[in-house]
Formats: structure tokens, sequence, C-alpha cells
């Protein structure tokens, strides 16, 4: 390794943690500012609020550090160009391809650290985040969220709730079902059901009705106050929300889209979206790195404001492509592996022309 590679990849990886270190104090004083008085209302212990923001940065970090990447290697390589340094590299001999060969290394680097953490940490991470908005804030925590869950269970018996609420983990308009031969063999209704423990997922009912089909002008009903008993599903089956699969690591991201797909869940896009999401965000470091380099390697008569302006258009930009075609996967039913990818795509081919065109 020359030393030039080595001058790169130092001010690669240290204009990047320097912008880190600038933007994420901010973030969290912005936050702290917007959520301290609801922390005192709700008692909140100090050690889950330390852990909050313990999840807070690493879910800030996973969904904005392809942005904060690209504007740091805009930075430092603008300010290589001005002080003509680029020039006097790729006039010493060296090519261009070869030039950008560190910011490749740091990319690889960095993109591959974050595929890693997205497998068990950042995951982990998002499910504290998420838990703590539903145990503290989150609206469904006050009251029943709308969810009109209709399921398979397994090859004969199906659920349905109308509504729930996280906080207590209680559904209403529970409906248990054993249908064969598409007849209505057993049905047991409740009001209400609440968790009791959701390792043995042990269930509390109340108000049930019980309803056995004998035949079809013979049926056997029982009624019970209050029954607990045991079913083959978990509360988490109950809640077709998008942050389950943001808190499952990758292995159980997988058996859970697999299960979601044999009960043939209507959430299924949004699953898949979080997988492939999960390797198309990293990959986008690569491309922007690219992006970056061409734009940012050429002195320009505006300085490095100019350079900056040209990052900033282009960030928002891909950060408006990967929001529509998520919000397309979710409400209209978009693919999800393109809509994981195409923002990708389209930077690739960008990335092409303006390395073909860039300073030589």
């Amino acid at each position: 390794m020359k030393i030039i590679d080595k001058y790169i990849i130092k001010q690669y990886f240290g204009t990047f943690l320097g912008m880190l270190l600038l933007f994420v104090p901010i973030s969290i004083l912005i936050d702290l500012g917007e959520r301290l008085e609801k922390f005192r209302e709700n008692h909140i212990p100090l050690s889950e609020i330390l852990e909050y923001y313990k999840a807070f940065l690493l879910t800030f970090f996973n969904v904005l550090f392809p942005i904060f990447l690209f504007l740091s290697i805009i930075w430092f390589t603008s300010r290589m160009a001005q002080r003509t340094e680029i020039v006097a590299i790729l006039n010493g001999g060296m090519s261009f391809e070869r030039f950008v060969m560190p910011y490749f290394l740091g990319a690889l680097i960095i993109s591959g650290s974050v595929i890693l953490l997205n497998r068990k940490i950042i995951p982990d991470a998002r499910m504290t985040y998420n838990d703590f908005w539903s145990k503290y804030f989150n609206k469904w925590g006050n009251y029943r969220e709308k969810s009109d869950v209709y399921r398979q269970v397994d090859s004969t018996h199906y659920v349905y709730i109308s509504s729930i609420n996280h906080k207590v983990k209680t559904a209403y308009d529970f409906v248990w079902e054993d249908i064969r031969d598409h007849t209505v063999r057993y049905r047991l209704y409740a009001t209400r059901i609440k968790l009791l423990n959701d390792s043995t997922h042990r269930y509390r009912l109340y108000n049930v009705t019980k309803r056995k089909i004998l035949s079809p002008d013979r049926q056997e009903v029982q009624q019970k106050a209050v029954m607990d008993t045991v079913f083959p599903f978990t509360f988490n089956d109950l809640t077709p929300v998008n942050y389950i699969a943001e808190g499952l690591s990758t292995r159980e991201l997988n058996d859970f889209i697999r299960k979601e797909k044999l009960r043939g869940s209507k959430n299924i896009d949004r699953y898949l979206l979080e997988k492939y999401k999960r390797v198309s965000l990293p990959v986008a470091a690569f491309i922007l790195t690219f992006i970056a380099v061409a734009v940012a390697s050429r002195k320009r008569r505006g300085g490095m404001g100019i350079n900056l302006a040209i990052g900033i258009a282009l960030a928002f930009v891909y950060i408006f492509f990967d929001k529509i075609f998520g919000i397309l996967t979710v409400n209209a039913g978009f693919n999800p592996f393109l809509a994981a990818w195409i923002p990708n795509f389209l930077f690739i081919l960008l990335a092409l022309y303006l390395l073909r065109h860039a300073q030589r």
C-alpha cells in the first residue's frame, strides 16, 4: 500500500467519523429537547433512557450512514481537489482507476461492517427502540390499534382479532376457528384475550362462547366468563406491524418470512422489503462513494461549495427514491426486491456516467 493510499484511507475514515461526531450529539440534543418533559411525566428510569439513546444511535446510524459517508467523501475529496493534490497525483502517473482504489477499500470495510451489524446488533437496537416507544410514548400504548388480523395458524386453525393494545398485551374480538373441508367444525369467541405468559403461550379469555358444530343442524354451545388456555401462537402473531420484522435477526427474519408466507400474511411485502434493505443499503455506500469521488475530484471555480451543493442535492434525490419505492411496496403492492434495489440501480448508472467523465 502506497503512502497516498494510506493518506486517502485516513481522510476517508477520519472525515466520516468526524461527521458522525458532529451530527450525532446534535441529533441527541434535539431528541432530548423534545422528549425531556415526557421522560419526566412518565418517570422513566435513567438506565432505560440511556438504553434508549444507545438504541437510538444505532438506529440513526443504520438509516443515515450512506448519506453521511457520501457527504464526508464530497468534503475531503473537494478539499484535495482545491489544493490541487488530485492533479498532482494524476500527473505523477497514477491512473484515475488506481486513484479510487483506497475509496473502494474504505467502502468495502464500512459496508461489510454494517452488513454484519445488521445480522443481530442493529435489529436488537431497533427492537429496544420500538419497545421503548411502545411502552411509554407510542399511540398504541394508550389505546387500541385497529388491525383486523385474520390468519392461518396451521393446516386447520385460523385466528382473528379486530384490534389490539400492545401496552397491556391484550387483543379484542378474538375468534379461534377449526375449519376442515371448507366447513367450520369449531369456533371459540371472546370479547378480549390477554397474554399471561409468552414462553408458554398461555392466555386468559373473557366472555367466552365455545361453539362445536356436530352436524349442519346440531351445535353444542358453552359459555364462560373467564377461561385460561394455551394456544399454538405467540402474541407477535397477532401484531402484524412493521417493527416486528425490524427487531428480528437475519436468521429469525428469514424464518419469520417463511412462516408468514405459509399463513398468507398481507404484510409479507413489508417483511421482504426489510430483508432486502439490509443488503441494499450497505451496498449503496459503494455506489455513493464512487459518485462522490467523481463529483468532487474536479477543481471548480466556485470552490468546495459547488461540490457540496451537488452532493446534498444527490443525497436528497436518493432519499426521495428510497422512500417513494418503499411507500409503493407498502401501499400499492410494488415488488419489494425492486423497491429496495431500484434506487441503487439508478445511481449505479449515474456513477458509471460520472466516472467516465471524471477528472483524468
